[in-house]
Parts: C-alpha cells; sequence; structure tokens
C-alpha cells in the first residue's frame, strides 16, 4: 500500500488538512505501507515556500513523518510540481499524439457565451466540442491571431465511470454530464486534475484518501486514467469538518489552521487524538488514544460517510486530559509564552522567576484546557487593587461582611506580618493557627480570606495563591479590604 498526502502551498496549514494528512498517515501506518508527501504548487500566483515550510513544520510537530517526499526524497521525485513540468509535458505530447487530447483555442468570452446560453436552455452546461475537430489551417489562423490554446481531453459519449469508494461505497458518474475538459492551461501549467494523475501513477500511489470536495474530480481523472490505459487507485473521499452551526469550517468557528492550536497551547498528540475522531468511530467506547493505539485501532470501514462537526470543547477535553500528564516544568514550558504576552513573564528570566512561573502555573492546572487560557487566571497578580468578581459582588461583600470576618482577617495579618518566608507550607500551618485562634473552621477562616485577598469566592489552593501574591501585595490587600465593603 501507497498513500499520500498532497497540499497546496497556499496558506497556513488548515485543520482540515491536517484530518486527511492524519488518516492516510493512520492507514499508511496500519499496513505497513509508504505515506507520500508531495507539494502541488502549480496555482504560481498563491504558492508560497513560506505556506510550505508551515504545512512540513505541522506534520512534524504532529507527529506525522513521512517516509517519501519533499526533503526526504524517494526515487519518484522531484516532489514539488513546479520542478515536474517536464515529465507532464512528455505525457501531455503522448495524449496529442494519440489524438486522444486537443488544442482549444477558444476565449474566455466565447466559453462564457455558450456556458450562458446552455444554462438559458436549461442544460447542464459544458464544453461544446468547438475544436475538437480543427484543421491545422484553422490552427494556424486562431495562432496569428495571438491566441495561445488550452489543451483538452477527449471524453467518450455514453460511458458510465463508477468505482467503489472506501468510504462512499459504489458511485457513479456520467460521462455525458463531464464534456471535453482542460488539462493544460493556455500557459504550459497542467490543471490540477491532470497533474493529479500523472503525480499519482508516477509515484506508484495504489490509494488516495482526500476530502469528498474532490468527488466530483475523480470522473475526470478517471478519464484521464483510461485515456492513458493506467491502473486506476482506490478512492476514499472523507466528509467535510462543519462548525457546530453545520456550516463548512472557517474562521468564525474559531482558529482554523494547525499552527493557531499549537500557538494557543494544546498538544499535539492532543489535537492527533481529536482529528481522528473527526469522522472515524473506534469500535470500542474509548476516547482517549496514544499514537501506536490509534495506528492499531484505524480502519478505513469505520470512517463515516456524514459530516464530522468540530466541537472545540470536545477538543478541550481531550487537551485537559493530555495535560493532567505534563510535569509542573512542563506545564510552565507550555504557559510560558502567553505569560510573556501579559507581561508577567519577563523576557531574561532568572530562577527566582522561574520557580514563581512554575508554582503559578501548577497552582491553576486544574483551571485551564490549553496553554493560553493561563491569561485569564492571573489578573490578580497583576494590579495593586483587587476587584470583586464581576456579577457577585454582593455576595462577595456579604462575606466580607460577616460578623468574625474582621477577626479572621486580622489574625491572618498578624501571622503574615511575622512570617520570614512566604511558602505554601508555612501559609498552611498560619491558617491553621488561625483556626485554633478563632475557634473557626472551613469556609468562616477561607471564604473571608480569599475574597479579602483575591475577590473571588471560589479558585484554587489559597495557600498557593498567598505564596504567589507574597507577603507586600497580601498585607497590602488586608490593609484596604474595607474599600470592598463599600
Amino acid at each position: 500500500m501507497k498513500v499520500r498526502f498532497a497540499p497546496s502551498p497556499t496558506g497556513p496549514f488548515h485543520i482540515g488538512g491536517a484530518r486527511s494528512a492524519l488518516f492516510n498517515w493512520l492507514l499508511a501506518r496500519k499496513e505497513k505501507g509508504t505515506f507520500v508527501l508531495r507539494i502541488e504548487d502549480t496555482d504560481l500566483s498563491r504558492s508560497t515556500r513560506e505556506s510550505e515550510e508551515n504545512i512540513k513544520s505541522s506534520l512534524q510537530w504532529l507527529g506525522m513523518n513521512w517516509d517519501e517526499g519533499i526533503d526526504v526524497g524517494g526515487e519518484n521525485g522531484p516532489y514539488r510540481q513546479t520542478e515536474r513540468l517536464d515529465l507532464y509535458k512528455e505525457v501531455t505530447q503522448r495524449l496529442l499524439d494519440e489524438d486522444k487530447a486537443y488544442e482549444c483555442f477558444c476565449t474566455a468570452e466565447e466559453l462564457d457565451e455558450v456556458r450562458q446560453a446552455q444554462m438559458e436552455r436549461g442544460e447542464t452546461p459544458k464544453y461544446n466540442g468547438h475544436c475538437c475537430h480543427l484543421t491545422e489551417e484553422e490552427k494556424e489562423k486562431y495562432r496569428a491571431e495571438g491566441r495561445k490554446p488550452t489543451i483538452r481531453l477527449r471524453v467518450p459519449l455514453n460511458k458510465t465511470y463508477a468505482f467503489d469508494d472506501m468510504v462512499r461505497g459504489h458511485v457513479s458518474f456520467e460521462s455525458n454530464g463531464v464534456g471535453d475538459f482542460v488539462i493544460v492551461k493556455s500557459d504550459g501549467i497542467p490543471v490540477y486534475n491532470f497533474a493529479v494523475v500523472m503525480d499519482d501513477h508516477m509515484m506508484k500511489i495504489t490509494h488516495v484518501i482526500r476530502a469528498e470536495e474532490h468527488l466530483s474530480n475523480t470522473p475526470r481523472q478517471m478519464a484521464i486514467y483510461e485515456a492513458l490505459g493506467w491502473e486506476i487507485p482506490t478512492f476514499g473521499h472523507i466528509s467535510l469538518i462543519l462548525g457546530k452551526d453545520y456550516k463548512k469550517m472557517s474562521k468564525r468557528h474559531g482558529a482554523t489552521s494547525v499552527d493557531q492550536y499549537k500557538q494557543l497551547g494544546y498538544l499535539p498528540e492532543a489535537l492527533v487524538n481529536f482529528l481522528a475522531l473527526l469522522g472515524w468511530a473506534p469500535e470500542g467506547e474509548e476516547e482517549f488514544f496514544t499514537q501506536d493505539e490509534l495506528i492499531q485501532a484505524f480502519s478505513m470501514d469505520r470512517v463515516a460517510k456524514n459530516p464530522a462537526v468540530f466541537d472545540i470543547d470536545k477538543l478541550n477535553h481531550i487537551n485537559f486530559h493530555y495535560m493532567k500528564n505534563l510535569s509542573d516544568e512542563e506545564l510552565f514550558r507550555l504557559c510560558l509564552p502567553h505569560l510573556k504576552e501579559v507581561g508577567l513573564a519577563p523576557d531574561s528570566l532568572n530562577q527566582s522567576d522561574i520557580d514563581w512561573l512554575t508554582l503559578l502555573c501548577s497552582t491553576f492546572r486544574d483551571h485551564i484546557s490549553f496553554g493560553a487560557q493561563i491569561k485569564d487566571h492571573v489578573g490578580m497578580f497583576m494590579g495593586e487593587t483587587v476587584f470583586l468578581e464581576e456579577g457577585h459582588e454582593e455576595e462577595l461583600k456579604a462575606v466580607l461582611s460577616e460578623e468574625s470576618a474582621p477577626t479572621v482577617l486580622h489574625a491572618f495579618k498578624e501571622k503574615l506580618a511575622d512570617m520570614e518566608e512566604v511558602t505554601p507550607e508555612v501559609v498552611k500551618k498560619a491558617i491553621k493557627a488561625v483556626m485554633k485562634e478563632t475557634s473557626l473552621k472551613g469556609k468562616f477562616v477561607f471564604m473571608p480570606l480569599r475574597v479579602a485577598l483575591t475577590g473571588q469566592m471560589h479558585g484554587p489552593d489559597l495557600n498557593n495563591i498567598v505564596t504567589l501574591l507574597g507577603k507586600e501585595k497580601c498585607l497590602h490587600h488586608l490593609d484596604n479590604v474595607s474599600a470592598l465593603t463599600k
């Protein structure tokens, strides 16, 4: 088995492309086959090397290595379409010599006119065959006018193009609805359908797994395969990815590129796990898979025909699961770019900075689903003033107005002032001592302290919060607690 992933480098690597790559990669690994990466860059105006690098680095980040192709090499290169133009010319000339293709001199305006007339008659728009039997004299006349020909494939009439799709089962198209289509543009560059057939054949691709938007291309590609007498590969067309509103995934649904998820602090293994479940269902109820487990479990017969829905909550759930397995140091490294973004981490870190930030990240570990979410929790460490949580002001004031609150706050303030070093362990002892002194337990101690220091009713370990705020800031907050109840 030999499969390929052949993206066009025309922008950031889309999450849908990553899913297509993953299904190909999983199948290749499951069947001990070969996974090829090639670049379809014949769209000269939009293709860039920057986008190509983005695709490659995203695949590597996701853990999808390729066995043959760009950078890796192989016996079927080159692996960029723009470097294969001489190979394409040879095949094009063969089709012309065998009269299976012909030059077409029709202008865009003439073609539009024909298309419009067909639509007005209620016909399916297709090429009307105007140039299919031109004499050499007629061709010369068009050339003299400065017309540059495209090349069209002769598509046989009354033929059915049928195949068994790995996902959709038996599919068939009638050739009469296809018409003679362009295979080489007037600038000599082959169109997608022609180039992809030549590449797949020359690279010995046996199985083509791609998005269902390519399904309508399949009869055209089969016509090319047959004209050349080449074996047709096995096709599998996987469903589109939709947003939760069941519309095609776009920027309004959130991040759409792999790089964006990387920048937001998602883990590659979580994203792979999530993408695998977009349109593929394992046999059991399991939702968390290692890479090896995915390879073993994957099969095309469990890929759904129906569109897959991109549920960000599901991704966050999966990512949270993987983040639980990170060490405190790994979690700190994941969150660090985002802490720098809000100005909480200096560009140059000393050991004291690292220790403080590591404690910060581990404190909020259970409150974040991906790295960038740490920014939502650090406001309390950035200003000198405590603000009551919006929407809960009256509830929070009520806590501070409890008869015992001033006693608790005063007792803790005294303990804090005497501390030589503020650590979670020392703070824990101090709070226990306050409970003993005041004969108060649980929430009657913790609640007023938390509200006075953070402006919030709930949150992570208070011992860590006090340590992170530090002695001076905590004393300042306790001195100004009366301002919160006004």
